[in-house]
């Protein structure tokens, strides 16, 4: 076959297994069999191996990559992803309405009521209809970039059916049926079964090698559409924005309804917490979104969620089991914390054995004996919890529990600091202490380590080959012991190398959050980073500086005061640089305002579409040039920047008398070099 057939032939193969791919897991009305399709893959195969000048990226056949990735790409999202606010009963739901009605006035408000998949959150990126990237929710701001392994998600069109820009979010799962399967094949070749579906959805698409992600049958429902750009005309609602993502190829619930009284969503909802068990996979919830993208937009955020949606979660189960034991472990913090053993018990498609005690007063306060019968949920259908004690089932033979007075793990005499409620360990030298520490480090929202979980960290620990977290750094000079390890072979040791290296590049609010200074979270963490630019800076910092930063408080100075003024800190810190970590702040820094700024001091509300760039871009701007971006209108407002299609923001600043500018005004009015 000659080059200009088998491009045709090529073409007509892609598109005729595409189609198949789509009737078959997004339509389920399949038209050929499994060996059917089979053949037009090996055909399609064969033609890209004869022509590989032929063979592009959104070919059926690069679904499955060739080779493991050494480690995880970081993402910034362009629009964060924020989590939702959480309903737990009609009450919830009614005050819910309430706040969107304070603020859309009297305009007709619609719901749109989807089910909360119990899945893994990403984000599709399109470019001209074709998919170029691919990414984890991860903290909200910064993802992992999984492109390849969310290719083999077949229910993820490779090309649009148009050639447009976006950015597509959804949930991935697992089915039911997928993991009972999985389960199956991994009892029958010995090895150790997953918990439940959500945690082997999440497992499988964070796979370094795609042929794992491949085989576990994962699939994903998209639930929403920003940074539209193309040849289309913008929907101005949710539901018209999941239509118009359905037309493109994507595969959207069918079980959304849309309804115009909140009373209506709380019966749709209240039949959904009963049918629950009958759907093919796992939903937790229900997730509530105010309909129109204008009144979304006049809504607004808080710091945390979207004013317009909420989530309500399902009430959790419960289940009766007994307490057999109480386990106690030591934080990184040196808190004491009781740890309850169960006889396990089924509950929400998991296997319990432990839930969280909090503290001895918890123990006391429930009345808890070993060997109690006790009612146990989740709370929130995430997090174990002892709820009641049946005290009419006692025996006789139940015992007290009496929280120790030495550390389990060092020995040394436990303290109450601050009239706290928690027992400390407070030995700076306490291994617990120092091994979480570790932990914590190589976290998430810390130094973000890929490969380096809490086993391996305490492995490493034990054997003496991590003292502090500084040996992290230093650990490629002992990479013989590292290959002496079982299960630690070339490839898996190599790739613990690089996500190493590659966490030195990491910006001072990281380092900041995983040192653990006590009371210092991830957001105070960032504003320290922020303001001080650098960990010499804030090292020499004085009370007075740390309390003129927002939320920065007398306690949390005086603990970030208390840990800098540790020698051992200094010497740490040292090690650190020495070993090529970053400890300057690379992020985005509110710049000195210039005195001629027209946003400084100024309190902005954009409403509308703009065209040069997005919504939370122009509102960054604003920010760095001193200024403040809120969501809605209000008489504190200065200034309303009008984009294409403003709403209700634009009336209403005008019945008020604000200062309204259209786009290029705004744009002529920042920087040149912005």
């Amino acid at each position: 076959m000659d080059r200009t057939a088998a491009q045709a032939r090529i073409q007509q193969l892609r598109e005729e297994i595409e189609r198949h791919n789509r009737l078959y897991h997004t339509e389920d009305k399949p038209e050929i069999s499994d060996a059917e399709y089979d053949q037009l893959m090996r055909e399609l195969q064969a033609l890209e191996t004869e022509h590989p000048d032929l063979l592009t990226s959104d070919s059926p056949t690069q679904r499955v990559g060739a080779e493991p990735l050494p480690f995880f790409e970081k993402v910034e999202h362009k629009t964060p992803m924020l989590s939702l606010g959480n309903a737990f009963n009609d009450t919830d739901l009614r005050d819910f309405d309430r706040r969107v009605r304070q603020i859309v006035g009297n305009d007709t408000v619609r719901y749109v009521c989807e089910l909360k998949i119990d899945g893994l959150a990403v984000s599709l990126h399109y470019e001209n209809g074709m998919f170029v990237r691919g990414a984890t929710r991860g903290d909200g701001t910064i993802g992992e970039d999984i492109t390849q392994n969310l290719k083999t998600i077949k229910t993820i069109p490779l090309r649009l059916s148009q050639p447009l820009t976006l950015e597509a979010r959804g949930e991935a799962f697992m089915s039911k049926r997928s993991f009972e399967k999985l389960n199956k094949e991994r009892e029958e070749q010995g090895e150790p079964l997953f918990a439940n579906p959500r945690n082997s959805a999440a497992g499988s698409l964070r796979q370094l090698d795609s042929k794992i992600t491949a085989s576990r049958a994962l699939d994903i429902f998209i639930y929403g559409l920003s940074d539209l750009q193309g040849d289309v005309q913008p929907p101005q609602a949710h539901s018209e924005g999941l239509q118009l993502l359905e037309s493109l190829g994507f595969k959207v619930n069918q079980e959304l309804r849309v309804f115009d009284d909140i009373e209506d969503v709380i019966t749709f909802i209240n039949g959904w917490t009963e049918k629950r068990p009958t759907l093919p996979y796992e939903i937790d919830g229900m997730v509530i979104k105010v309909d129109s993208y204008g009144q979304q937009q006049e809504l607004g955020f808080t710091a945390k969620s979207p004013r317009w949606a909420i989530a309500y979660k399902f009430p959790a189960e419960e289940a009766v089991t007994i307490l057999e034991d109480i386990e106690v472990t030591v934080g990184r913090t040196g808190a004491v914390t009781p740890t309850a053993l169960l006889k396990p018990v089924s509950l929400a498609g998991t296997t319990v054995k432990r839930a969280s005690l909090h503290n001895e007063d918890i123990i006391r306060g429930k009345g808890l004996l070993l060997g109690d019968h006790v009612v146990v949920k989740k709370a929130g259908d995430i997090i174990p919890e002892i709820v009641a004690v049946l005290p009419e089932r006692r025996t006789g033979s139940e015992v007290p529990f009496n929280m120790p007075t030495h550390c389990p793990e060092c020995g040394s005499e436990l303290v109450r600091l601050d009239e706290e409620v928690a027992l400390r360990c407070i030995n700076p030298e306490c291994p617990a202490l120092i091994r979480e520490g570790m932990i914590h480090f190589v976290s998430r929202l810390a130094m973000n380590i890929d490969g380096l979980g809490e086993k391996l960290v305490g492995q490493l620990f034990h054997d003496g080959l991590l003292k502090s977290v500084a040996d992290l750094y230093y650990l490629h000079e002992r990479r013989d012991e590292l290959l002496s390890r079982e299960r630690m072979g070339e490839k898996s040791v190599d790739n613990l190398l690089a996500a190493i290296e590659a966490s030195k590049r990491n910006s001072l609010e990281r380092l900041l959050f995983g040192l653990g200074i006590r009371h210092v979270g991830a957001k105070a963490a960032r504003q320290l980073a922020e303001h001080f630019g650098q960990i010499d800076a804030l090292m020499t910092a004085t009370e007075d500086e740390l309390v003129a930063i927002d939320e920065i408080g007398p306690k949390m100075a005086a603990s970030i005061l208390t840990y800098c003024a540790m020698p051992q800190v200094h010497h740490l810190i040292e090690r650190l640089k020495a070993a090529g970590v970053n400890t300057e702040y690379t992020g985005v820094r509110a710049m000195e305002a210039a005195a001629d700024s027209p946003f400084q001091g100024k309190t902005v509300v954009i409403t509308g579409t703009l065209v040069a760039m997005s919504r939370p871009e122009a509102e960054e701007k604003i920010t760095l040039l001193g200024g403040k971006a809120t969501g809605s209108v209000s008489k504190k407002t200065d200034m309303v920047i009008a984009g294409e299609k403003a709403g209700s923001k634009l009336e209403k600043a005008r019945d008020l008398g604000i200062p309204i500018i259209d786009e290029q005004t705004f744009l002529a009015m920042l920087p040149k070099n912005e």
